[in-house]
């Protein structure tokens, strides 16, 4: 075990959660865990998400690659420099999470904030708008700091920004506070990149009308998002 202080190791031990504890118990005990390790020995087929559990209690970690089994370079984790760690407890996201969780339902409703669908409160996960891993954490824990998103959101989010330049090497704040990750109704990028989105569902007796679009789509030989586009454009026109 690489020796590490004292103190960054009373933290490590203080996470009990198991997804999180079990990445901090293998980079431990072999200083490292792959993206590998995690989705066929340990059963997590979202690994960035095992990562952001870890680095969300206050320990960083640094990702860098390795060759995996099959020959090709994968993603790997290991503990960043301890001296970025700031030595305050949540008993992980489980301190602050409920208190949080309900001043967003309040103010905006069980709904997701990048897609816009209602869901149970349940099913809802509260996420940094600025990835901690950018940003950190601050003293006073703001509710406007956080959204909540449905699993796909989140797990689109933690997909795009681990891939932008800016979580990378940069980690400028102010990158973040004007992607569509972190403010989807006012963004100027995606991830750095010049593109936008809009994100629309149908539901109940919306669906039909979503049949009707993928039926005149497929007339058309188009498929549906372009489709849509075509029909938006020529009625802005109009």
């Amino acid at each position: 075990m690489a020796k590490y202080p004292e103190e960054f190791l009373e933290l490590c031990r203080s996470v009990t959660d198991k997804r999180p504890k079990t990445v901090i118990d293998h980079i431990l005990k072999h200083g490292h865990i792959t993206t590998d390790d995690l989705k066929t020995k340990y059963g997590y087929n979202h690994p960035p998400r095992a990562a952001r559990d870890v680095r969300e209690r206050g320990i960083p970690l640094e990702t860098f690659r390795v060759v995996g089994p099959d020959g090709r370079k994968i993603a790997a984790y290991r503990f960043a420099d301890p001296s970025r760690v700031q030595f305050r407890r949540f008993d992980g996201r489980t301190g602050f999470s409920k208190e949080i969780k309900e001043k967003l339902i309040e103010q905006c409703g069980c709904c997701c904030f990048i897609y816009l669908e209602e869901v149970d409160a349940r099913e809802l996960q509260i996420d940094h708008r600025v990835p901690y891993e950018v940003a950190g954490e601050s003293d006073e824990l703001n509710p406007g700091d956080f959204m909540l998103l449905c699993g796909s959101a989140n797990r689109a989010k933690s997909w795009s920004c681990e891939h932008c330049e800016n979580w990378q090497k940069d980690k400028k704040k102010e990158v973040c506070l004007s992607c569509y990750w972190a403010y989807p109704e006012n963004y100027t990028h995606v991830a750095m990149r010049q593109i936008r989105r809009l994100d629309l569902m149908w539901r109940g007796d919306d669906v039909v009308k979503y049949e009707e679009l993928k039926s005149d789509a497929a007339r058309a030989g188009m498929n549906i998002p372009d489709f849509v586009k075509e029909v938006l454009t020529k009625a802005l026109r109009k």
